[in-house]
Parts: structure tokens; C-alpha cells; sequence
């Protein structure tokens, strides 16, 4: 085992790709256990650790995002987000609270959002007088709000992988990510009025806001049809996802005419470098998941957990603090497929309830999304706007450490964090 867990820290520190990383561990895993004769496992772990319908959601959730991106849509639903709060002090970082919200019941990919609003709102925020670093920080700040609430490519993995459902795991995804988004616009409030952050000169305009209610009515549709159908038990979430896609096309082709062929081909070519990135990952992990399995590794760190407390409240909070360590020094994606039969198997023995806990390792992970010094927003967001990470994680300390406080308060109070599914689903 020891063999096993150094090789993959070694070959992670020196900077091999994760899916590599993933793949040659679980494979000397499967040598170490069995000899030569265990490594015919090995190709029949990684297909089969791809072989659940439910993956197919995220191409399809990938590519809705980037259609948002080059049609214009996203552009349309900032105007309405800033016609809204666009009056406030700090209306523009207001604006981008918003409108990452918005676009999250669309995609739930953070990295796409940061891309969106990076190449959009700096420039904008800077042009208005906002410090650069903060309008950065802004951006990666509501960047993890995509797959918070639903759709969420990582409550799909997780779904998929432990059973779980998905449905579920998008009801309880709906409150963290408002949570977020009011705790952020509080934060942003309090540093507008600190440092003097302007306001829209033009004011609060009700005209103003329905036209641009109505330019971007279509766009602000698209959630509402992709939570209702999934929510409401008439598509499933892959359905949902496809559905999102065609519902995109028909929009961007045909009402806003803003896509041509050329653009459709690169869309299709980013999408499927993304997702078998992605799948890369899950293939391999999948190898090490049942390394991890035979070893009975979930059940041996469910004990170590319990061995140091039994306490419900303590158990959750070793389990975040190791989530939030993980996050800072690994792939979500990749952490999420190792951890989840671990966890899953600790936060069963404690009675938590299994919606509950994949909401609360899923949310997590991703304020990984924005933490040093692995966080994929951070670096996407650094080769955007060309500001170094340390210039910008200054002021995204306390976004960060408010989206750490919405954090506990899911892992702790569980009749928050199940209202709405309880509600929608009858859980």
C-alpha cells in the first residue's frame, strides 16, 4: 500500500498530468496485489469506469457553456444583471455576482464562467475605476458558484459514482450557491464603501431593466427549463443537458444570429479537449478506485476518523479540513473520484444523510476552484488579465474565507441545506 501512495505523490509532485498520475499508480497497485496476472484488470477498470450514461451530461453541459460564451448570451444576461444592481456601490462587481448565478442554472462549469466574465467584466470594472486585482478577485470569487448550483458536472461524477441522486444533489445545490452569491454582494459592499468603488451614474432605471429583461428573456429561460425538466422528474439530467445544447443552438443560430459554422467546429473541438481531459481522469482514477476497494482503503480511513472521534460535529469538521487541504494541491475532478468512496463510506457510519454529504464534499472541492496554489480558476483568471496569483489572492481572501463559512454552515445544518429537495423531491 505504502508503495502504492508514494509513487502517486512523487509522480504528482514532479509535475506529471493527474490522469497519468492515476493511471501508472493503480496499476502498480493492481502488479503489487496480484502480480502480472491483475494487470488484464486494468483496461477493463478504465472502460468500465466510463460506462455510466450519466457522464454523457457533461459534454453536453461543456458545450451549452460555450455556445453562451460566443453567441452573446452572456453579454445579454450581464446587462440585465447590471440594470438590476448595476445602481449599487460597487454595481459592476454586483452585476458579476449576478450574472455568474445566472449562468451557473445554465453550464455549471466554473472554469467556462471564468473565462466569460474575465474576458467581459475586468475590463470593464477597470475602465470604471475598480483595482484590478479586485475585479479579478471578483470574477474567480463567483466563478465557483457554476457548479454549485445546478447543473453541476461534479454532482453528476459524484452521483454517478456512489449512487447518489442526481437529482437530489441539484435540489441541495440551489441554497449553497445563493448563500455565495449573498454572502460575496455583502463583501462587496463592505470594500466598495472601504475604498470608495462607483456607482452607476445613470441610477436605478425601470425602463432600463425591462428592455434588458426582455433582450435577455429567451437566455434567462434556459435554467428554468433545464432544473424544471430535471427537478420536475421529466428528463433525466443527460437528457437535460442534450436539451440545453439544442436550446442554445436554436437561440444563438436562429434569434440572436450570432454563430457561424466556423465557430460551431471550434466549440466542438474545445468541447471534446475538455471532456476527455475530464474522462481521462475518471477512466484512470477508476483503476486506483478498485486498487483502493481490494485494499479496503474506505473502510480503514473510516475507522482512523473514528478512532479520533465518534462526534458527529468533529467527524465533519476533519473531513472538511482535509477536503479544503486536498483542494489546494489537486485536481477536483481527480480528488472527487479517490475521496468518494472514502468519505462516502465515513459520513454513512456517522448517519448523515447521503444527499446531504455529497453536497457538502462537492461544495468543498470547489473553493479548490479559487485557492493556491492549484486552483483552475486562479490560473485561468492569471492568463486572462495577466496579473500574477499573489496580486490577486490578497483581495480574494475574504470571498474565500466567506464561501468557507457558507461551507460549514451546509455541513452542519441540514435542514438548510435539504429544505429544497425535501420540498421539490420529497426527500
Amino acid at each position: 500500500m505504502s508503495l502504492v501512495l508514494i509513487l502517486f505523490f512523487g509522480l504528482m509532485a514532479i509535475g506529471l498530468p493527474i490522469g497519468v498520475t492515476l493511471g501508472l499508480a493503480g496499476v502498480i497497485g493492481l502488479i503489487q496485489i496480484g502480480g502480472e496476472n491483475f494487470l488484464m484488470m486494468a483496461p477493463r477498470r478504465y472502460f468500465q469506469g466510463l460506462d455510466l450514461f450519466t457522464f454523457m451530461a457533461m459534454p453536453f453541459f461543456i458545450l451549452a457553456g460555450e455556445i453562451m460564451n460566443r453567441s452573446g448570451i452572456t453579454d445579454r444576461l450581464v446587462a440585465f444583471a447590471s440594470a438590476l444592481v448595476g445602481h449599487l456601490r460597487g454595481g459592476l462587481a454586483h452585476s458579476n455576482m449576478i450574472a455568474s448565478t445566472i449562468f451557473a442554472g445554465m453550464t455549471g462549469a466554473a472554469v467556462a464562467e471564468t473565462a466569460a466574465f474575465g474576458n467581459t467584466m475586468v475590463p470593464a470594472m477597470t475602465k470604471a475605476g475598480y483595482p484590478r486585482p479586485f475585479a479579478c478577485a471578483v470574477v474567480v470569487a463567483g466563478s465557483i458558484i457554476g457548479p454549485t448550483i445546478p447543473p453541476s458536472n461534479l454532482m453528476v461524477i459524484y452521483g454517478s459514482l456512489m449512487g447518489t441522486s442526481i437529482a437530489g444533489l441539484f435540489a441541495a445545490g440551489i441554497v449553497p450557491g445563493l448563500l455565495i452569491c449573498l454572502f460575496c454582494m455583502c463583501i462587496i459592499a463592505v470594500v466598495g464603501r472601504r475604498i470608495g468603488l462607483p456607482k452607476n451614474a445613470d441610477g436605478f432605471s425601470l425602463m432600463r431593466l425591462a428592455w434588458s429583461f426582455k433582450s435577455s428573456f429567451l437566455a434567462l429561460l434556459m435554467p428554468v427549463i433545464i432544473l424544471g425538466g430535471i427537478l420536475g422528474g421529466v428528463v433525466t439530467p443527460t437528457e437535460a443537458a442534450a436539451i440545453a445544447v439544442a436550446y442554445a443552438l436554436v437561440v444563438s443560430t436562429l434569434v440572436y444570429r450570432a454563430l457561424t459554422f466556423r465557430d460551431l467546429v471550434e466549440m466542438l473541438i474545445k468541447t471534446a479537449r475538455i471532456s476527455g481531459v475530464v474522462f481521462l481522469i475518471i477512466a484512470a482514477a477508476s483503476i486506483l478506485s478498485w486498487w483502493m476497494t481490494f485494499m479496503h482503503l474506505p473502510q480503514k480511513v473510516a475507522a482512523l476518523f473514528l478512532s479520533i472521534s465518534t462526534e458527529r460535529f468533529m467527524v465533519i469538521t476533519m473531513v472538511l479540513a482535509l477536503l479544503l487541504f486536498i483542494g489546494c494541491i489537486m485536481d477536483i475532478n481527480a480528488a472527487l473520484i479517490i475521496l468518494a468512496p472514502v468519505l462516502g463510506e465515513l459520513t454513512k457510519s456517522i448517519g448523515m444523510d447521503p444527499v446531504h454529504a455529497g453536497i457538502m464534499i462537492v461544495l468543498a472541492l470547489n473553493i479548490g476552484l479559487m485557492t493556491p496554489p492549484v486552483g483552475a480558476c486562479l490560473f485561468v483568471m492569471c492568463s486572462i488579465s495577466g496579473e500574477t496569483i499573489e496580486r490577486i489572492s490578497r483581495p480574494l481572501m475574504p470571498f474565500i474565507i466567506v464561501e468557507v463559512l457558507v461551507l460549514f454552515i451546509v455541513a452542519y445544518w441540514e435542514t438548510l441545506t435539504l429544505f429544497v429537495p425535501r420540498i421539490l423531491l420529497g426527500m
